[in-house]
């Protein structure tokens, strides 16, 4: 199995530090201190090299120290055994600069799964509650990672469903309806969304006996649940999509395509987003998590860097001691961790026979004390 370690990272104005140096072990790295000190702050630094954005903030300059011009994110890893620089820099005006071993990327979009990464935080639970756009995004961030040409896909996709949209309700302003302009939106988006469809639905028959067995060892087996991959991008979506053209005329937007298309989630035929408890969505988002870890680490053939925020606050003693027996059995790789109770981490940690750090941040250093 290939292995990634990261060394260090380097934060220069970088939300709240102005300056933070902070070295790591190849096991488990704990950032300690009281709400609001920013240690979620780090774990974004190790994002945004992951991904080449926030995972809190789409807004690059909103990740600026305040009354500063730009931020720079500098880290070194170890990558089978060769020293790898990575740089991610924003400038107040100017394009945002990511290089790899000193090289810039022409497109950012090159960079992904690079750095394989997965984090989990309290706001997962968004992905259960909240509208389908949540869900689409998580399963294509494992895609994505996976898969470079499918993120040419999507952001093909993406641009030309922007440029449709904003013909169509250039057309509703003006009242007036033009097939021939529409027509080469319609040609070009078309084989994408059936192309697009098809990745995601290869990708649920990999991820979800991942999923249920995961699912299964947190409830002990006591629930059936299933994920289905709901999508009207099928054989007949040529001409569907084309009959959707007074409708997209009178809303202004494409009404049909994969950007409608939603994951159902299910525990005994019943949707866990309405009929799910709370115990039960925690339960089914750290499966999730969980079989996106090791689909990733099983095609990459090297464990994803781990994140896990505030974790031990938000989830229940049961939940806590599966991903700390997991930690223990070195299912993981790197985990990089918050806490606002260092004995709390300390503790639960004690027992576990791999390389520990513990950062306890305060005002002052904003550091390693």
């Amino acid at each position: 199995m290939r292995k990634m370690k990261l060394l260090n990272i380097r934060l220069a104005q970088f939300k709240n530090y102005p300056q933070a140096n902070f070295s790591f072990v190849g096991g488990i790295n704990c950032f300690l201190g009281r709400n609001g000190i920013g240690k979620t702050n780090i774990l974004d630094a190790i994002y945004y090299l992951a991904f080449t954005k926030s995972a809190f903030n789409a807004v690059d300059k909103d990740n600026i120290l305040h009354e500063e011009s730009f931020f720079s994110i500098k880290a070194s890893f170890e990558i089978e055994e060769k020293a790898v620089e990575v740089l991610c820099a924003v400038r107040l005006g100017e394009k945002k600069m990511v290089r790899w071993a000193g090289k810039e990327y022409e497109r950012l979009s090159e960079h992904i799964g690079k750095l394989p990464l997965v984090i989990i935080v309290p706001q997962d639970t968004d992905i259960v509650r909240e509208a389908s756009e949540m869900r689409r995004k998580f399963f294509d961030n494992l895609l994505c990672q996976l898969d470079q040409e499918y993120l040419k896909l999507l952001v093909n996709y993406n641009h030309l469903l922007k440029q449709r949209n904003a013909l169509l309700k250039s057309f509703l302003e003006k009242s007036r309806f033009s097939a021939e302009q529409i027509a080469p939106y319609d040609e070009l988006m078309i084989p994408l969304a059936l192309n697009i469809a098809e990745n995601r639905k290869a990708l649920m028959e990999k991820f979800l006996p991942i999923f249920k067995a995961f699912y299964q060892d947190l409830s002990d087996g006591q629930e059936e649940v299933s994920i289905n991959y709901d999508t009207r991008v099928n054989n007949s979506f040529e001409n569907d999509f084309k009959a959707q053209h007074q409708k997209d005329f009178r809303q202004g937007r494409t009404t049909l395509g994969i950007h409608k298309d939603d994951y159902l989630f299910l525990s005994e035929g019943k949707a866990v987003k309405k009929f799910g408890s709370q115990g039960q969505q925690k339960s089914f988002v750290i499966a999730l998590k969980l079989a996106q870890f090791d689909l990733l680490k099983t095609s990459k053939n090297q464990k994803p860097l781990l994140l896990l925020d505030d974790v031990f606050d938000k989830l229940d003693d049961k939940r806590i001691a599966y991903l700390l027996q997991m930690m223990a059995d070195g299912r993981f790789g790197q985990i990089f961790l918050t806490d606002a109770r260092p004995e709390r981490s300390k503790e639960y940690l004690r027992n576990i026979d791999t390389d520990k750090k513990f950062f306890e941040l305060d005002l002052k250093t904003q550091e390693n004390v």
